[in-house]
């Protein structure tokens, strides 16, 4: 009997041990150390634009997520990054990062583990998760941007010189309520409440990040306009109510060119000019009629929602397989030219070739 009582106790102690020290985790990063000797950290802070597809843990019992029957071929731009350049930009291993239960969080944060919350399946340097808020980035128990840093000094020498892209708001004043604001007035107070709370949790994060790595590079990314998302096309046709909205989000993306301003180590992305490079805008009077964007020789792209990679984005509304593509060729070519990194261009048929390998998307 006691024999059996200590055998119990100790499945019970191991089991607590593997839970608080993360032994999967450590074994994963494990994997990990000592690879790709050449390449720079690549880490993100943000929100569903930057959380990975392919997190079974996530939207694996969700049919209906990121590209639904075709998830598993529908591609985030995170991932393609890390399948096609992580020999110049490491987002770290693939896993399982992080625990669902934030009473759990706490305490490992309390034994000086790190409490990363919530849990998803992601690379490790990308902190970006769904439904995150501009408060996320530096609030307990989220705090994102001291989750990336304790990732981060585990191996500190990659990121002497290494990126961390931030690309979040949308939660906050992209919403339909703000949009509806914004149309009627430009100054709206809450959605202008919104915006500027946000460029200050951004401010704060990029000095907590510059104060542990003071060379680190920085990509700010200005906020999408969902006005020209195919979600909410039926809205705002008119020309005033498009005028409001462009100049009231002017003001987040004022405000993150003010922290980038002087600064030859901080890039702010324009999302909105590069939308409107590929699929245009709005008629002048507010009528959503896009252009088709050609991707490869002969497969075409259109400002709509669906699963299939002819849509710009999926049916649950995020961007689809080529937009990420896009995105990312965009990033890469924004990452030489402002910080003079050498990573290899993004061509656009290696982009087809990784996305539609077998031709039966009919992307080739």
């Amino acid at each position: 009997m006691k024999r059996f009582f200590l055998l119990a106790l100790l499945v019970v102690v191991l089991g607590a041990s593997a839970v608080l020290l993360s032994i999967d985790e450590r074994w994963q990063r494990g994997l990990h150390e000592g690879g790709k000797p050449n390449a720079v950290g690549f880490g993100v802070l943000g929100d569903s634009d930057s959380h990975a597809y392919h997190d079974d843990l996530n939207f694996g019992a969700n049919h209906a997520a990121r590209g639904g029957a075709l998830r598993q071929r529908t591609w985030q731009w995170t991932e393609i990054l890390a399948h096609l350049r992580s020999d110049q930009l490491d987002p770290g291993p693939w896993g399982t990062w992080g625990t669902r239960f934030r009473r759990l969080s706490i305490l490992r944060d309390a034994l000086g583990l790190d409490g990363r919350f919530p849990v998803k399946q992601d690379y490790l340097y990308n902190q970006a998760y769904s439904g995150a808020v501009c408060d996320n980035l530096n609030s307990t128990q989220t705090d994102q941007a001291a989750r990336l840093l304790t990732a981060m000094q585990r191996q500190p020498g990659r990121w002497k010189d290494g990126v961390v892209l931030i690309r979040i708001g949308t939660n906050d004043f992209g919403t339909q309520e703000s949009l509806e604001a914004l149309s009627h007035n430009s100054a709206a107070p809450r959605p202008v409440a919104l915006m500027e709370a946000c460029v200050r949790e951004i401010r704060t994060s990029v000095a907590r990040l510059r104060e542990a790595y003071p060379t680190l590079r920085i990509v700010l990314v200005g906020i999408f306009n969902n006005a020209d998302w195919a979600r909410f096309h039926a809205h705002w046709q008119s020309p005033q109510a498009m005028a409001n909205i462009h100049e009231g989000l002017a003001r987040f993306n004022h405000g993150l060119q003010m922290i980038a301003q002087g600064d030859d180590r901080i890039a702010f992305f324009d999302d909105q000019a590069w939308f409107s490079d590929l699929w245009g805008t709005r008629l002048s009077s507010g009528k959503p009629v896009y252009k088709t964007v050609r991707f490869g020789t002969h497969f075409d792209v259109t400002n709509t929602g669906g699963d299939e990679p002819r849509h710009a984005t999926v049916a649950d509304g995020h961007a689809g397989t080529v937009w990420n593509a896009l995105w990312a060729q965009s990033l890469v070519s924004l990452l030489n030219r402002h910080f003079g990194l050498a990573v290899p261009p993004l061509q656009t048929d290696e982009l087809i070739n990784f996305i539609d390998a077998d031709g039966q998307l009919g992307i080739r």
